[in-house]
């Protein structure tokens, strides 16, 4: 083992000991706020999200982990009239007024060809043979871990002070023909950001206890 590569491994290793050591564990109002208390929302108000803190919430989910870093997720932020109007082609009709009135909203979508991009994101070993060749196999890896990266997206937007609505009541193949025919991305799901008008909200559903969907064996 190099010299460099045991320098980059220690110093990875201190900083994640730093880490810890300055905050065990976020505290129960900081849960509450990024998934216990937080709820999905419908209605907005008209205050702006700012490019600043989109880049911000970018910054945060990519920190998250994907298998062999793939990082399969790209974000499209759709703000303007004209690019809502487009998108709204692809939306079923009871999604269309939430979508609208959402300052922005976010197709978050997956390059099925990521695995070109592993020399950048994997350097140590070429894991490009896993992928190349296969595109079943390319294809679970991406939805599955940009999955994984729209649910970073949704926390990493509460724990900066927005508010957020998941939605999947839409047409993948409309989006795809109009936002990613030149590049072969593909949709995943979409998630209305902003600042919530909370009057719309309704009670909370029910979630299953924990013996009801675990078990320790």
């Amino acid at each position: 083992m190099s010299d460099t590569l045991n320098t980059a491994r220690a110093s990875a290793q201190a900083a994640v000991r730093a880490v810890r050591a300055a905050r065990e564990r976020l505290d129960d109002a900081s849960i509450d706020l990024i998934l216990r208390d937080a709820r999905s929302h419908y209605a907005w108000t008209d205050r702006p999200v700012p490019d600043a803190l989109l880049q911000e919430i970018y910054e945060i989910t990519i920190a998250g982990p994907t298998s062999m870093n793939t990082c399969p997720a790209r974000f499209v932020f759709v703000r303007s009239v004209e690019a809502k109007a487009r998108l709204a082609k692809s939306l079923k009709e009871k999604n269309i007024d939430k979508m609208m009135a959402a300052p922005v909203t976010a197709i978050i979508a997956y390059d099925p060809q990521f695995w070109t991009q592993l020399p950048f994101l994997f350097p140590h070993e070429d894991r490009r043979p896993h992928f190349e060749g296969k595109p079943e196999h390319s294809e679970a890896t991406a939805f599955r871990n940009s999955s994984l990266q729209g649910a970073y997206f949704m926390i990493a937007a509460r724990a900066v002070g927005l508010d957020v609505g998941a939605m999947s009541g839409f047409s993948n193949v409309t989006v795809d023909a109009e936002f990613f025919s030149e590049n072969g991305w593909k949709s995943n799901f979409l998630c209305n950001l902003g600042y919530a008008d909370e009057t719309a909200l309704f009670q909370k559903l029910p979630r299953f206890g924990f013996d009801q969907v675990c078990s320790i064996i």
